[in-house]
């Protein structure tokens, strides 16, 4: 075997609250999704270094429901022969959640998972816990939505049965907050006849934590660990890995590691348009509690790992496609549900053709497929036919964090003929930044757009030679790219996903107008 210093993080760009599981010599990492479709990603590694998606397996649809809500933390896990997924689906962002809990399972990870099974409403963050003794035992932070109560309840316990999928027995708290504050994404394992529960605290923002605490009974009383917390970046302003918590276990032979939430901001403390990302860390144990393998709680941006002759850790997640396949890529998702009606792949074979639908702002259906940005420096770039009747059709190129939030430059229908512009929505707020540039009409238009860090331009072009040949025209000033992110847009609302670059179609006329896109690729710098 051989030691790499692997970098963190090992899942970039937006793939938060990552649940980790070993199926033999296999590895997986849950990431949530919220809004995005199909939902929760789910990535595969057999070194915990190099990660590829290989499911998304809730198929459910999120019409309506507001950005950030959705699918929140999942829990993945694997026994009796089978993967088993609990879910939350959060409908409201009020006083209530109206916090939707689930559980689906798998034989095969990639295979057919079976209809989501209702389990309770009780809060988010559910886990399952399978113990030595095949008893199984479901958990969540318990939501309270009182006014003038602690929304944050506590992490609340009860038996599952599995052959009927519904909790038996009565429900018991098990650990309330810490002196870092509500405990959420709580997940329990068993080990050398302790029962280690690992929960979130400090919220999701800067002051993010992940703590640790034991009980010789799965039903507690729960003590925290001396070292507390396990893991946080808080005290630590200029780690590159801030707003570390949310962690989950896992161990690969003899080592033992966590994955964990983190984001890397611009500048100190500031924004983050990669939204949560996933690293990992490796831990020891000390006295039967578990400790980073550091001497203390903050997050190392490169860990030492074992790996076999050959192995080296990918950094660069480049990717292309000309849509010449059965389906659209897996690294690609749409807005609340799938396209259906929206797209087709056949009607002008190698071409993905969208149907306009609604606007970028709907919470209900759009025609739009997009890719994280999982770099702070990239190109995306695509080619489309369109010829817009109206200012009511568009299409084009988005760099999107949710729909209150993003920059679009876009083909619409202009007094003269077809015109390009690029329409800003900022915290809801409508703004050209670029207005009435006339294209040739009945011509391939490339659309371009780069990010460099908090800068983001959109460029254009219309002769349809070779790309390096060809006469690509700045599409007005750069823009800020960081005001795609959690910290900008948390003025105004909380958030917590990630920004987005895609394709898009809108016909807010009669959903006749269609735009024919030859290829997307999302280039690393």
């Amino acid at each position: 075997m051989n030691v790499i210093a692997l970098r963190n993080p090992i899942v970039p760009g937006f793939n938060p609250d990552a649940s980790a599981c070993q199926a033999g010599e296999d590895y997986y990492i849950a990431t949530s999704t919220f809004e995005w479709w199909p939902g929760i990603c789910i990535y595969h590694s057999r070194d915990l270094t190099n990660w590829t998606m290989i499911s998304r397996p809730v198929t459910m649809t999120f019409y309506g429901v507001e950005s950030s809500g959705g699918l929140w933390a999942p829990h993945l896990s694997w026994a009796d022969g089978k993967f088993w997924l609990a879910i939350t689906d959060v409908h409201t962002r009020t006083g209530f959640k109206d916090t939707i809990n689930y559980i689906t399972t798998c034989g095969t990870i990639d295979g057919g998972w079976t209809t989501p099974v209702y389990i309770n409403s009780s809060g988010f963050d559910p886990a399952l816990f399978h113990d030595d003794d095949g008893r199984k035992f479901f958990l969540n932070m318990l939501w309270d939505y009182r006014p003038g109560h602690a929304g944050f309840a506590g992490i609340v316990l009860r038996e599952f049965d599995p052959r009927n999928m519904k909790l038996v027995g009565e429900q018991k708290k098990i650990f309330e907050v810490t002196s870092l504050g509500a405990a959420e994404g709580p997940q329990i394992i068993k080990k050398d006849g302790w029962y280690y529960l690992l929960t979130a605290a400090g919220g999701t923002g800067y002051q993010h934590a992940a703590v640790v605490a034991r009980s010789r009974s799965v039903w507690g009383p729960y003590e925290i660990s001396p070292c507390h917390p396990l893991l946080t970046s808080a005290p630590y302003p200029d780690n590159p890995l801030q707003k570390a918590g949310h962690a989950s276990f896992l161990h690969k032979g003899g080592d033992w590691y966590i994955t964990h939430i983190c984001a890397r901001p611009l500048t100190m403390r500031g924004n983050c348009p990669l939204g949560r990302e996933t690293a990992l860390q490796k831990i020891e144990w000390v006295d039967d509690w578990p400790r980073l393998d550091n001497g203390g709680n903050e997050p190392s941006l490169e860990v030492e790992i074992a790996v076999e002759p050959g192995i080296t850790q990918k950094h660069n997640h480049s990717k292309r496609t000309d849509f010449d396949e059965a389906l659209l890529p897996d690294w690609l998702q749409t807005l609340r549900g799938p396209l259906d009606d929206a797209m087709t792949l056949t009607e002008r074979p190698g071409w993905l053709r969208l149907y306009g639908r609604e606007s970028p702002a709907s919470l209900h259906k759009q025609a739009l497929a997009a890719a994280r940005w999982q770099s702070f420096c990239f190109r995306a770039e695509t080619v489309m036919e369109f010829a817009p009747k109206s200012f009511r059709q568009m299409a084009g190129l988005i760099c999107i964090y949710n729909t209150e939030n993003w920059m679009y430059a876009h083909l619409t229908g202009g007094k003269t003929g077809s015109v390009l512009n690029v329409l800003i929505c900022d915290n809801k707020k409508l703004t050209y930044a670029v207005e009435g540039v006339a294209v040739p009409p009945e011509t391939p238009l490339y659309l371009a757009v780069e990010v460099q860090r908090e800068t983001l331009r959109f460029f254009y072009a219309v002769d349809n030679t070779e790309r390096d040949n060809r006469e690509w025209r700045s599409l007005g000033d750069a823009l800020p790219a960081d005001h795609l992110s959690d910290e900008y847009i948390e003025k105004n609302s909380l958030v917590f996903t990630g920004s987005f670059a895609g394709i898009c179609c809108q016909d807010l006329d009669d959903r006749t107008a269609f735009a024919d896109f030859d290829f997307f690729s999302y280039i690393e710098k």
